[in-house]
């Protein structure tokens, strides 16, 4: 299985000297909350592990939702409602200077910005 191959490849690892492993898991599967589910198999599989769990949308907002993340999200939903209900397609709910804007999918898309390659050599040299 791949949780399987996983614990190898963790293993893997703390034969080579690391003492941690860091995994990433996507929340678009067809199982939300997927995350927590796979951690709880894992640490009920191979409790010798130290499992932690830090949902990245936490972190890049500092933290547990706050009342105004909250607000943020009920009023990006609404106009998420609102543009389907005003017929608007291809459109990105955002936020600029505190007011919901449509932006095309085709702006929100047409610039692409490049990888930095430092990140890249990061990642290879933190990956087991």
């Amino acid at each position: 299985t791949s949780t399987e191959s996983l614990k190898k490849m963790i293993e893997s690892g703390f034969r080579k000297t690391k003492s941690s492993s860091i995994i990433l898991v996507t929340e678009s599967g067809e199982r939300e909350g997927q995350t927590l589910f796979i951690a709880d198999d894992f640490k009920r599989r191979y409790p010798k592990f130290d499992i932690r769990v830090t949902i990245l949308g936490h972190l890049q907002r500092g933290g547990i939702p706050c009342a105004t993340d909250r607000i943020m999200g009920s009023r990006m939903g609404a106009a998420a409602v609102q543009a389907l209900l005003d017929e608007q397609r291809n459109v990105m709910i955002g936020y600029d200077n505190d007011e919901i804007v449509y932006v095309p999918f085709v702006k929100a898309t047409k610039k692409q910005k490049r990888i930095d390659p430092d990140l890249i050599d990061l990642l290879h040299m933190l990956s087991i």
